[in-house]
């Protein structure tokens, strides 16, 4: 009877039935479900509610493995590495289930999640990713937009499926500070324009440096994040590359400005994501689309599709819903729907790429987004960081729709495609933007321009 099961039935379920351990528990072969009762509303884009019908949930047979059994300790100094190991291996050895972390504080490697894992953190419960850098195993990863070998994301998965980390605990990337640094792209970079493949491009040991992601499944089929909180990210927080059916459903991400660079969620060349009921906070973008960059990412050539958020707070410092930079596999078929924007969040919508980029953005819709935004509401770019190449991006069409503002320190629209490679297609409709501080628009080579019932501070 489980597989008969709507997505938004399996989303209720978990309301119904959460036991006292915090669990997603289900019967029989049970449907993961949300132990908040959040659900998905119906979207105003026929295409987007399909999008949410049809992206799969996991499901786990009603079994537990409490990593306490396997040798885990939470006084917040032992080293648990092991034991999640253990309690991961046997789960998926038994054919599936929940790993339990019982309320207490865990110092830990990586962990990597097997095949039908669901990783279930309890009500107190808080993993501490600790500084022993052996303790992060050299993976394949991208380092923004670059297949390389690096230090194992906090949480880490490949070419797995049916996996989860959820509960209501708290995932601190605090104690990687040590080792988890660095930003030297350029090594990457010399090394795709020398020929040398993923595999190859070891970062440590090299002598140069480059951060790990917090969450990231690769390569991976039927993923859930649910209910946690992320707390001092080094770098991206929730980055799923490579992946089919990812659902990321009442997670909170980090606002700090300790560090740069980390935004809330990064789905990577990604087909079929639901982002729901969120509190996205980032020193950077909240939600940051990707596919890959320049050349590596011509090789890869994968896009970032079928893509819906919806009932989320966005509190980072830059897009709510950014589109690139790095998007030169493409990007399309993007839905956000009921978006709250705070603090100091730069722009409700921001497309960035250039003619050494590449790549597209298309079919971009915005609808319900109100707050607050410090430079614009809209910002789409050809020219970013003023870096020049032969692959023109494509951009467009992109909408607004029923939306608004308090306050935008600067113009609603800054449009502007290139005099050889215009935006195609742009629509804002029935929006009312308050708090204007520069009521000209600029839009330039932009074809198709639409503007409907738009009122700026009031006219």
């Amino acid at each position: 009877m489980a597989g008969t099961l709507s997505r938004r039935q399996m989303m209720k379920l978990g309301a119904a039935v959460t036991g006292v351990l915090g669990l997603l528990p289900v019967l029989d072969g049970p449907a993961c479900a949300s132990p908040h009762g959040h659900d998905v509303p119906t979207l105003p884009w026929p295409a987007a509610n399909d999008i949410v019908a049809n992206t799969k949930l996991p499901v786990f047979p009603n079994r537990t493995f409490k990593v306490a059994d396997y040798g885990a300790v939470a006084d917040g100094k032992t080293d648990n590495t092991a034991a999640f190991a253990k309690a991961i291996t046997a789960a998926n050895a038994a054919g599936g289930g929940h790993v339990v972390v019982a309320k207490g504080a865990y110092v830990t490697g990586a962990i990597y999640l097997k095949s039908n894992v669901d990783l279930n953190l309890a009500a107190g419960a808080t993993l501490k990713f600790g500084g022993d850098a052996s303790k992060f195993p050299t993976v394949l990863t991208r380092y923004e937009g670059i297949e390389c070998m690096n230090r194992s994301p906090m949480i880490y998965a490949h070419g797995e499926h049916n996996i989860a980390v959820t509960g209501s605990g708290v995932l601190d990337a605090g104690g990687t500070s040590s080792w988890n640094k660095g930003s030297d792209r350029a090594y990457l970079d010399d090394l795709v324009a020398k020929g040398v493949p993923p595999e190859k491009r070891v970062v440590p040991g090299s002598g140069h440096a480059m951060r790990s992601t917090f969450i990231e499944p690769y390569s991976c089929d039927t993923v859930l994040i649910q209910g946690v909180t992320l707390k001092n990210p080094m770098f991206w927080q929730l980055h799923p590359t490579l992946c089919t059916n990812v659902t990321v459903d009442g997670v909170s991400t980090d606002p700090s400005t300790a560090h740069s660079n980390t935004d809330g969620c990064d789905p990577e060349s990604c087909d079929h994501v639901v982002i729901s009921n969120c509190i996205l906070g980032a020193h950077d973008d909240n939600i940051a689309i990707k596919s890959g960059r320049d050349a590596d990412g011509r090789r890869v050539n994968v896009p970032s599709q079928n893509i819906v958020v919806v009932n989320c707070t966005m509190n980072g410092n830059w897009g709510a819903i950014t589109c690139g930079s790095e998007l030169t596999g493409g990007i399309r078929n993007v839905y956000a729907y009921q978006l709250k924007v705070t603090g100091a969040t730069k722009f409700a919508l921001y497309v960035k790429s250039n003619t050494l980029r590449g790549g597209f953005a298309q079919n971009i819709n915005l609808d319900s987004v109100s707050g607050t935004f410090d430079r614009s509401v809209a910002y789409v770019t050809m020219t970013y960081n003023g870096q020049t190449g032969k692959f023109p991006p494509k951009f467009g069409p992109f909408s607004i729709t029923n939306s608004s503002s308090t306050k935008v320190n600067g113009k609603v629209l800054d449009v502007s495609g290139l005099s050889s490679d215009h935006v195609a297609g742009f629509t804002a409709q029935n929006c009312a933007f308050n708090g204007v501080s520069d009521t000209r628009n600029t839009t330039s080579d932009v074809d198709g321009l639409k503007l409907v019932n738009v009122k700026i501070n009031g006219k």
